[in-house]
Parts: structure tokens; sequence; C-alpha cells
């Protein structure tokens, strides 16, 4: 498991356990009890470390490469998934993936940035950062579940749209706009939820919702750390200064009522235990779509522009 700086001592006594359960099954021998002492220390470790976890030890776990992303959420949570290719007029960007499926015995569209596992996939998926296509395809699958009438559910998990010339070049600020603007425009049930980065325009595109939901150790921001850090101080190490003042973990996004709920995460975060962080996540959109599902689309309109409208008033 790739260990983060503040989990080395938790590493080390798994790595102990591990060695430790190798040994017994290979020698035949009964020390049930001493591993039982040392997962006891871990988990004190875990809810002790992760009780006191800085902005920035958030952004790194938000970050880290074994939390699920996008098609591991669709692999468990979604039945009879069938994926929805291009965008009708340039590519199909596989940074963004989306398709109709059955959750929970419901019909959905669900739309998500996809990062990728290891280097093949993570090119594949251009590590999660759509380009102008990418976006006009999820606003192509969202027009097609206000055309068929299904729920929306989207996955977010993108440090930031695509920033290369060849991107500026086919419009990805318009790409970016026109998204946000089908978020706020369609009349079905809609349901945006963090489920690791959620960086910049990038994310509003796809999260601008009726509910938005972060996972516990998700991360919310116009910017990055560090790029708050270099724009604001000339000084990429003050990542951690920066991250603090932007207010980017679920804890304080909920307290400025920018998002909706945090949806809780196993003892040590999502990447040790992710079937029931996607688990979590599953009974966290089947409550929100069940309570969207008593409002009219007038009404499910209107509550969505509200909502935004009602962000920063004082």
């Amino acid at each position: 498991m790739y260990t983060l700086d503040f989990e080395k001592q938790i590493t080390d006594l798994e790595t102990k356990i591990e060695e430790l359960r190798h040994v017994s099954k290979e020698k035949g021998m009964d020390i049930v009890a001493e591993i039982s002492v040392l997962q006891k220390k871990v988990d004190k470790l875990l809810k002790d470390v992760y009780g006191k976890l800085s902005s920035w030890d958030k952004v790194q776990v938000a970050r880290h490469p074994e939390r699920p992303h996008f098609l591991d959420y669709v692999k468990e949570l979604i039945e009879d998934f069938t994926e929805l290719t291009g965008d009708r007029l340039y590519a199909d960007d596989q940074a963004i993936v989306g398709g109709l499926g059955r959750f929970r015995g419901q019909t959905v569209m669900i739309i998500g940035q996809e990062k990728g596992h290891d280097i093949e996939s993570r090119m594949k998926h251009n590590f999660g950062s759509p380009k102008p296509e990418g976006y006009r395809k999820a606003v192509r699958l969202m027009a097609l579940a206000e055309h068929y009438r299904v729920p929306l559910i989207t996955l977010v998990d993108t440090a930031g749209a695509y920033p290369g010339i060849e991107a500026e070049e086919r419009g990805q600020a318009v790409a970016i706009a026109r998204a946000t603007d089908m978020c706020l425009s369609v009349t079905v049930p809609f349901v945006a939820t963090i489920i690791g980065e959620g960086g910049s325009g990038g994310a509003i595109a796809l999260a601008t919702a009726n509910r938005v939901l972060m996972m516990e150790y998700a991360i919310y921001s116009v910017i990055s750390p560090e790029g708050c850090a270099s724009i604001l101080w000339h000084d990429s190490a003050k990542k951690g200064e920066a991250a603090e003042a932007q207010k980017l973990t679920a804890q304080d996004l909920l307290k400025l009522k920018i998002i909706d709920r945090i949806v809780p995460e196993p003892l040590g975060a999502a990447h040790r235990n992710p079937k029931e962080a996607i688990t979590n996540l599953g009974n966290a959109l089947e409550k929100e779509l069940k309570d969207l599902s008593n409002l009219t689309p007038k009404q499910l309109k209107a509550q969505r522009h509200q909502k935004y409208l009602d962000i920063g008033r004082v």
C-alpha cells in the first residue's frame, strides 16, 4: 500500500501483523493473541492520527492513489451499466465516463471523472483531467437524462480541467460553462458527490446539483493548495498554509453550507476499505434521491437555482 508520511508508524505495525499471520500459517503457530494486541494498537493509532489531520493531510488523503475511483463505484453500485461515448463533435474523452444503469432498482444516468489506477489506465483517462470534448459528452448525457426523465448522479474526482493549449484551442472555457449551465437546467433529481479531489471549474461543471455530498476526506477548492501558494506567496512550499486558508475540507465546506452532507469513510479512510466507503456512499445517494423524488420538475430546478444564489449571501 502507498504510505502517506503521517501513516508510517501505522504501516509498520500493519506490516508486522502480516508477517505474523504468514508465520502462523506457514508454521502452524498459535499467535492470535499477539496479532490481536497489535491490531488494537493499529486501530488506536488510526483513530488518533485521523482524528487530528490538518487540511494539507486531508489533501494527501484525497489524492491517495488507492482510493476508489469512479469506475470502482460504478462496478459496485450500478447494475447493467452501459457506457455512452463521444461528444458527437470531435472525440471521446475518457477522462469523463458516463452512461445508463440501474442503481438499487432505479434507472439512473451516472457521470464522473476517472483517474485510473496504474500507468496505462491513468494515461488512458488523462489522470482525470477532462478536455472540452469530455464536458461536451457530459452535456450530451445530461440532456439524455432530461429527455428520458431519469435521475442524474455525478461523481467528481479531478485536479481540474486539462490546461493544455489544444484544450484551449477547442474551447475549454465554453465547454465548462455549457456543462455548468446544463447542470442548472435539467429538471430531474440531481445528486453530485466529491469522491476525491474537486478542483476548480473542472469539478463545478459536474457538481452544480440539487444535493452536493462529499466523502469525509475529499477536498473541494477553486485552485490547488500548491497553485494558491505559488500565486499568493510565490512559494509552493507554503501549500499547507494555503490549504488551511482555503477551507477546502468537507468539514469546512459543510459549515459554510457549500455542500449538503458528509459521507463517512471507514477508519483510516477509503483507501483502507474501499468497499465500505462505496457502500456508505450508495446508502447516502439512495436517501438523497428518495428525498428529491418528492419534488416536481419545476421545484427541482428552482431549488437548485436558489441553492447557488444563496451561497455567499450574509
